[in-house]
């Protein structure tokens, strides 16, 4: 089966860099394709002539490729690569370990079916988020596009000062919250700011957190397969797998289950 690893070198900070990934992977006949300034993940992968198509960076990265390997019936491989990849540690792959990851290219990988989400069609891997968590991730872009330094760390002062709540509807009922989270699949425990690993990516159901205080010490949960959220002033500023994104109201969340194809290094080379 022909491979295509597409590396997005701005992913964060990661070891080994880019070059020493891609050396790594031409070295197991593996087709490259590492991002310029400007180019369009989902229009390279779409473009690409490979049965398999892998991704190295982050959450978002890989929820970009996701998409188009729903799209087109084609398998992801995930290559843990940039920061957070909670998508990869969910999988099962060991997040510092990069070149493990590439064994996912390999004649015996192993294959598995796993969920997506989608709000309003986007596809997304791990979660939505609104209210405060939203806000500090559209701070640090702003922060990042302007070149400041500490980006996240200034941003992070919003959790000392910020004290509104989202008014949104969901399913109908009011909610008032500081941070509502829809995610694909529960995470175990749902913690507010450094989530709890999900135990399964493939139960078929979205499930809800609607935070309970000022620092939420426990969540309000709910699942379900499909969610409808509606809010007065017709935008929603949220988090897409940690991405700022802007979403029109009313925002249709959904479950697919099983859509996603993904291929993972042979048992042997997990180490199990």
């Amino acid at each position: 089966m022909a491979g295509l690893l597409i590396v997005n070198p701005r992913a964060g900070s990661a070891t080994p860099d880019a070059a020493a990934l891609a050396a790594a992977a031409e070295e197991r006949g593996v087709g490259l394709n590492v991002l310029a300034e400007g180019d369009d993940l989902a229009e390279v992968a779409r473009e690409a002539d490979a049965d398999v198509l892998g991704i190295a960076g982050g959450d978002g990265s890989a929820a970009a490729l996701a998409a188009v390997c729903v799209e087109s019936g084609r398998p992801l491989v995930c290559v843990p690569y940039g920061t957070r990849n909670h998508f990869a540690r969910d999988l099962g792959l060991e997040r510092d370990d990069p070149v493990a990851a590439l064994a996912g290219f390999e004649a015996d990988a192993q294959e598995r079916r796993v969920d997506v989400g989608r709000a309003n069609g986007r596809v997304f891997l791990n979660n939505v988020s609104l209210g405060l968590y939203a806000g500090l991730v559209h701070d640090r872009e702003r922060r990042r596009r302007r070149r400041e330094a500490f980006a996240r760390l200034k941003a992070l002062r919003r959790l000392a000062v910020d004290r509104e709540s989202v008014s949104i509807a969901i399913d109908g009922a009011p909610v008032a919250s500081r941070l509502v989270l829809v995610a694909n699949n529960a995470y175990d425990p749902p913690l507010a700011f450094s989530l709890g690993a999900r135990a399964r990516l493939d139960e078929g159901l979205l499930c809800l957190y609607v935070a309970s205080g000022a620092l939420p010490p426990a969540w309000e949960e709910r699942r379900a397969e499909r969610l409808l959220v509606e809010s007065a002033t017709g935008a929603l500023r949220a988090a897409v797998d940690g991405e700022p994104a802007e979403l029109s109201s009313p925002l249709r969340l959904a479950v697919e289950p099983g859509a996603l194809r993904v291929r993972l290094p042979a048992a042997r080379d997990r180490g199990e």
